[in-house]
């Protein structure tokens, strides 16, 4: 239940942002030759400290991936050999996973709840007083 306002601006928003992740970082075909690439995203803006990209970076170490860049404290660019596929299914971990913690559908569902919730214990508590 997003305004026309909220929805446009969180659409320019994502733009803007795949505009950055797609120019941030200026490859060659050389730089790309071998290698797969993939943005780890956080809808709660979870890689704010060292020790949450630290941690996110021993994770993603383990299918391969390799820190490539961060570009904010919700998006954080890997890459590595693609060489690393076929060990994939030994891992106990989704080396293609591209969110970490509650989905951007998930926050907004919780919000929504939370504001319904108040709300609703609002015309209670008003009605409780009559």
């Amino acid at each position: 239940m997003y305004s026309a306002g909220g929805a446009a601006a969180a659409a320019a928003k994502r733009r803007r942002e795949q505009k950055e992740e797609e120019e941030m970082t200026r490859y060659n075909s050389g730089d790309l030759s071998g290698w797969e690439f993939k943005i780890v995203r956080s809808a709660t803006g979870r890689f704010s400290s060292r020790e949450a990209v630290q941690s996110l970076c021993a994770e993603e170490a383990r299918a391969g991936w390799e820190l490539l860049e961060k570009f904010d404290n919700s998006r954080i660019r890997f890459k590595r050999r693609i060489e690393r596929r076929a060990q994939d299914q030994t891992l106990a971990v989704d080396p293609y996973r591209t969110h970490v913690g509650i989905s951007e559908g998930g926050l907004a569902f919780v919000i929504i709840g939370v504001i319904v919730a108040v709300a609703l214990a609002a015309v209670l508590v008003g009605s409780a007083m009559k």
